[in-house]
């Protein structure tokens, strides 16, 4: 693409962020060079800079600048050898003409980056490339694991990311924390800001009045409890801010169990070896064209250890914890 385009945000596409409608419609270009072209004010929304993590409104114009020519289907590349195509496609939950859903393992990245060669992205190119390569609508921390969904076409992308922006997107993590939460279940609310600490940058909580701070709000419930030591507990955010769970429950004083970044000393010494103990177990969200989707992934190798340590049974939980609150 050569020259300079203006395109409208679709009414589908309200509240998605401008990284990724960005990386629907090319998904060739990366995610650093959608944050150097939105740094040098080549990428606008309605004649303004914008930055990649802005929420898009149905109606604007974004400015799109010329980018490079997408990788013809002969040209030879990075591309996927017969091995990681057939663990690609191992991964799949769901999958119809519209809608792909993936149990993304932990310790696999979402997204690519500079030091990050493999990831979910660049396994998508086992469905196609181009039109044919599905669309990445949200994403889960390279240390979770769980429920990943993404669009088979531009139209069903921008309506299942429609969902999640408008919060219409029912998530149901699993996590075993530190201690035993007291009360056993509620909901917190939580300004969250991003912040150096020490050499590392985290989210952290901070004052409702922070210009810089985002509003984010997390249900928790108790599934079962390892005497006063673990807690099994059924988490839920409201709100899509980076590491909203993992900040909320250090910041409750119960911090996630194997989470290298969000913890304290009792809980570092309790995890041991485990590795981080949060999982997308469940996701209800509309189908783009029919009906609602109600999607389940089985917990992956990190979360069995952490339930064979602390005798949990996976079948103690019910499908739906939250609804034993509302009742």
């Amino acid at each position: 693409m050569r020259e300079v385009r203006n395109i409208q945000v679709d009414p589908g596409e309200d509240g998605v962020r401008l990284d990724r409608w960005f990386r629907r419609r090319w998904p060739h270009v990366s995610q650093i060079q959608v944050q150097k072209l939105a740094r040098s004010g080549q990428i606008r929304v309605d004649g303004g800079r914008a930055k990649p993590d802005q929420r898009l409104a149905a109606g604007e114009t974004v400015r799109v600048p010329p980018l490079p020519d997408a990788p013809k289907p002969g040209d030879k590349g990075p591309g996927l050898d017969a091995k990681e195509k057939v663990f690609a496609k191992s991964l799949v939950l769901y999958e119809d003409e519209e809608v792909l859903v993936l149990n993304k393992p932990a310790g696999l990245a979402v997204q690519g980056g500079t030091k990050t060669l493999k990831h979910i992205d660049r396994l998508l190119s086992a469905w196609g490339e181009g039109l044919e390569r599905p669309r990445l609508v949200h994403r889960l921390d390279r240390d979770t694991s769980g429920v990943l969904v993404l669009g088979k076409t531009p139209g069903a992308a921008a309506k299942l990311a429609g969902s999640f922006a408008r919060r219409r997107a029912e998530k149901t993590y699993w996590a075993l924390v530190h201690g035993a939460p007291k009360p056993a279940e509620g909901v917190m609310e939580l300004h969250l800001v991003k912040k150096g600490v020490g050499d590392r940058e985290m989210v952290v909580p901070t004052d409702p009045k922070d210009p810089n701070g985002d509003p984010a709000e997390t249900e928790f419930v108790t599934i079962s409890r390892a005497a006063h030591r673990v807690t099994w507990m059924a988490l839920r955010p409201h709100t899509g801010r980076t590491h909203q769970l993992r900040a909320h429950m250090l910041a409750m004083g119960h911090p996630i169990l194997g989470d290298p970044k969000y913890t304290n000393d009792a809980a570092r010494e309790l995890s041991g070896d485990l590795k981080l103990q949060l999982h997308a177990r469940r996701l209800t969200l509309p189908h783009p064209s029919r009906g609602t989707l109600i999607l389940e992934a089985p917990i992956g190798k990190e979360l069995k250890a952490g339930f064979k340590r602390f005798g949990f049974d996976e079948h103690e939980a019910e499908p739906e914890p939250f609804k034993r609150r509302r009742r």
